[in-house]
């Protein structure tokens, strides 16, 4: 995989430092990298179905607040 990855903050990421970071362009090539604001320099990857199930859930609040 050549392409890097293009970060964007989630539109659910608060004001108040708890921003999260995805790179859905990845999602073609398997992999959705996820990462904290606050630590750029790590972040984890998920399958993208799993990226959209999660997504899925915090859209229909079954996560909780």
């Amino acid at each position: 995989m050549t392409e890097s990855p293009r970060w964007f903050t989630s539109s659910y990421s608060s004001n108040g430092g708890a921003c999260v970071e995805v790179a859905t362009n990845l999602a073609a090539h398997g992999v959705v990298p996820v990462r904290d604001t606050k630590d750029r320099a790590r972040s984890l990857t998920v399958a993208p179905r799993a990226f959209a199930g999660f997504v899925g859930a915090v859209r229909s609040g079954r996560l909780g607040a």
